[in-house]
């Protein structure tokens, strides 16, 4: 019986634990559009995407070293922008090494929590 093909030279793929792969952002285009309506919020915005794009996070703990003010809420990591006055709620799957942008909202928006039934 035949040994089915692994990868590349018969290697299995690395996982994301094994290549230490900087963070995929998904996706710009919801920071985009907040920004759009938000034109303060751009450079911040841009700012966090630079740095997360870069960024090698295995755990939160990883984020807090870099973002001390970002909190887990349930399933969500939020994060503080343009000095509290936005907040961008994502989800982070560190072991595919993706963040998914899920809101970009004012922080009276963030207070009413509607964002947490997503």
């Amino acid at each position: 019986m035949a040994e089915e093909p692994t990868g590349a030279a018969g290697v299995d793929p690395p996982t994301r634990s094994q290549d230490r792969g900087t963070m995929r952002v998904i996706s710009l285009r919801r920071l985009r559009e907040f920004w759009a309506r938000r034109p303060d919020a751009e450079g911040p915005l841009r700012a966090w995407y630079r740095v997360v794009k870069q960024a090698r996070w295995q755990r939160f703990t990883d984020v807090r070293a870099r973002y001390a003010n970002a909190d887990q809420v349930g399933k969500f990591t939020v994060f503080n922008i343009a000095g509290n006055t936005y907040r961008l709620i994502t989800v982070i799957h560190f072991n595919t090494g993706r963040v998914y942008v899920r809101r970009v909202l004012t922080h009276a928006e963030y207070d009413r929590g509607t964002w947490k039934d997503d």
